[in-house]
């Protein structure tokens, strides 16, 4: 075991071969030939990929603007980092836990891709989130008491941003939680060396300490009815998860030892699982999921000595928490993990892959399990595969190509579903919660729902369900109809937001005075935003909107990766993961391309040939109004849209 860091690849693809990244036309006609053009510049504001392609809603361009530096915090006695932290839960309350485990499907769509290599989003959430915890920041307080009553039935992150939502409407908010401890899958379906187990109490704590009442140990169905809580409550969301793991539809399942990913990870969660009887262990998927099982049986080994007292408390499962590991010895668990798909296609992020590979974890791909072999005792002995093909989702056998693997435990992970018991009426014919755009449960008034009761997916995805719903319920709560949803439904920047936090609010006046007062337009007037347009509900902007070949190459700030190899993994449930250090986030922060707003490079100002673009005096700046037009100056020559590096700039006003 040791540090390392990730090796660099020079992937910096500004110039192609053969061809140019920016193509540009003569000037000189645009210079000298165009003043008798009316369009002049627009500042468009328009949604980053990375924000549209979080499920969360993060305002990802904004809290990398504060890190870069740029968006100073609005209060002297703020830091930049509780300022980005703001700027995140603004959105998703759980920045530390979603830095380390979500799959950043920001990251894939980064227009940064474009030059080199993606932004490390995940990195500085990460770093922010962290810094948070050891500050001890503390989330926004709840608006007045409106005297509504939610439940919120599951502690997972659905349900718990949902609640905190809730309560920063001023809504009561009490939580029904089954199990002992709160947070759900991010508590019993992800390990401790992924999700640390101090660092996500605090996170939740955050949420409680806003007013929130729990109560564990209760499920909804059994303990407590759901006309109880339709009697008590004015509204109840609904995030339960889907905690069932669905079994492999082979002949042999019932053999002993055969058990789904959700089982076995939450059995290791609890503490019921601390070491395996069993020393050949096959898991069946190619997710997420899979890869934390096979990871955690190798760190748990196979337990070769136990003294009498150490009594297995399930006999698919191995010896329970109770034991104590000086009294055993370990040795290392061969795992198998094998995934309909070629293991590049595994659905399972590749880093997640590798890292399982350089622990022990033999991972074949393209191979299909077909029958569970037992022994003369009903156990687990052997499992046949055959090699596959895929059309799509569905496997092709290849004639002839059956095999066995040996094994004494075979984990299938390969979906999970819900627990609707006591709940029936609820569930649609898969078993799942059926609700509209707006998370309201169809056909059942007052009741709402999100996360994997809907559709499993994603904790980040779940985040995105529980803060929507809490915009849903309150408009429930206040008799409001549901408003529809924006088509790019995430936090945005709001200019005049910006505007108000730095005391700069437009001025209001009448608009038939403005008239009178021989002003045409709002370029002399402050009682508008002068040239200014937000699009960014509706648009996302596109890399050849902007002008790549202003950014130079720049490495990506990496974390620290700790790596374990072959049987150094046992007994190892350190995290694997470093923070990056203050100076790598700004770094990384620097690296955005703050794509669809400006981020005041000055090229505006430096290439206009009429000197029509200028910078706001200093008492009127602010994130979005960092520079201005006289429309008397202006020609109308394009230079300015064409070397703006974010796209902010667009010709139109006057169209």
């Amino acid at each position: 075991m040791g540090g390392a860091v990730e090796e660099t690849k020079l992937t910096f693809r500004r110039f192609k071969e053969g061809e140019r990244s920016d193509k540009w036309e003569d000037l000189t006609e645009k210079i000298f030939q165009q003043d008798h053009s009316y369009k002049c510049p627009t500042y468009v504001h328009r949604t980053p990929p990375c924000q549209g392609s979080c499920p969360s809603g993060h305002e990802i361009r904004g809290w990398l603007a504060i890190a870069r530096q740029m968006d100073k915090p609005p209060r002297e006695d703020m830091s930049w980092q509780e300022y980005a932290f703001e700027r995140m839960v603004a959105a998703n309350p759980f920045p530390a836990t979603m830095g380390r485990v979500c799959p950043a499907p920001c990251e894939d769509g980064c227009n940064r891709n474009e030059v080199d290599e993606y932004v490390g989003i995940n990195a500085v959430e990460m770093y922010v989130g962290d810094h948070a915890i050891e500050k001890g920041f503390k989330l926004k307080e709840p608006g007045p008491a409106t005297g509504k009553k939610v439940a919120v039935v599951g502690s997972g992150p659905a349900g718990l941003t949902a609640a905190y939502f809730l309560r920063l409407k001023g809504h009561g908010v009490t939580i029904f939680e089954a199990h002992d401890e709160l947070g759900g899958m991010m508590r019993y379906g992800i390990p401790g060396y992924r999700t640390p187990r101090e660092m996500l109490d605090k996170e939740i704590q955050r949420i409680i300490d806003t007013g929130v009442e729990v109560k564990t140990g209760v499920k909804v169905g059994e303990d407590i009815s759901v006309e109880e809580l339709e009697k008590d409550y004015d509204a109840i969301f609904w995030g339960i998860g889907a905690q069932v793991g669905r079994p492999l539809p082979i002949p042999g399942w019932d053999a002993a030892n055969c058990l789904t990913g959700v089982e076995f990870l939450d059995a290791f969660n609890q503490g019921y699982f601390q070491g395996g009887a069993a020393k050949k262990v096959v898991v069946v998927g190619g997710g997420d999921t899979s890869i934390d099982v096979a990871s955690v049986a190798r760190r748990l080994g196979h337990i070769t000595h136990s003294h009498s007292k150490d009594i297995p408390d399930d006999h698919r499962l191995g010896f329970t928490a109770s034991d104590v590991a000086g009294t055993m010895r370990r040795e290392g668990v061969e795992v198998t993990l094998t995934s309909l798909f070629p293991i590049e296609n595994m659905t399972a992020a590749e880093h997640e892959r590798e890292d399982a590979l350089r622990e022990g974890v033999n991972i074949r791909g393209g191979v299909m399990p077909v029958e569970i072999i037992k022994d003369d005792q009903g156990r687990v002995k052997e499992l046949k595969m055959v090699e596959v093909d895929m059309e799509g989702n569905k496997p092709i056998p290849r004639e002839g190509t059956e095999f066995f693997i040996e094994c004494d435990m075979v984990v299938a992970a390969i979906g999970q579903m819900a627990d609707l018991s006591g709940l029936e009426h609820l569930g649609n014919e898969r078993g799942f919660m059926t609700t509209d755009p707006l998370y309201s449960v169809k056909g059942h008034e007052k009741h709402f729902a999100g996360g994997d009761i809907i559709q499993p997916h994603l904790l980040t995805t779940a985040i995105g369900h529980g803060r929507i719903a809490a915009d849903s319920i309150d408009h429930y709560l206040k008799g409001e109809p549901l408003e529809k949803r924006p088509k790019i439904d995430v936090h945005h920047f709001n200019l005049l937001n910006e505007l108000h936090q730095r005391g700069l609010d437009p001025e209001t006046c009448e608009f038939g005075e403005t008239i009178h007062d021989g002003m045409s337009g709002t370029s002399e007037s402050n009682c508008a935003i002068h040239n200014y347009e937000d699009r960014s509900k509706t648009h996302i902007i596109p890399h050849d909107e902007l002008f790549k070949g202003h950014f130079n190459y720049q490495p990506r700030q990496k974390r620290e990766q700790v790596y374990i190899y072959g049987d150094d993994v046992l007994g190892n449930f350190e995290e694997r993961i470093k923070p990056l250090t203050e100076e790598q986030a700004i770094k990384e922060g620097e690296r955005c391309m703050s794509c669809g707003l400006c981020f005041e490079c000055d090229n505006c100002v430096i290439f206009c040939p009429q000197d029509a673009i200028f910078r706001v005096p200093k008492e009127k700046y602010a994130v979005g109004r960092y520079v201005d037009t006289d429309y008397t100056k202006c020609i109308g020559c394009h230079i300015c849209m064409d070397v703006c590096p974010t796209g902010y700039i667009q010709m139109g006003l006057g169209e």
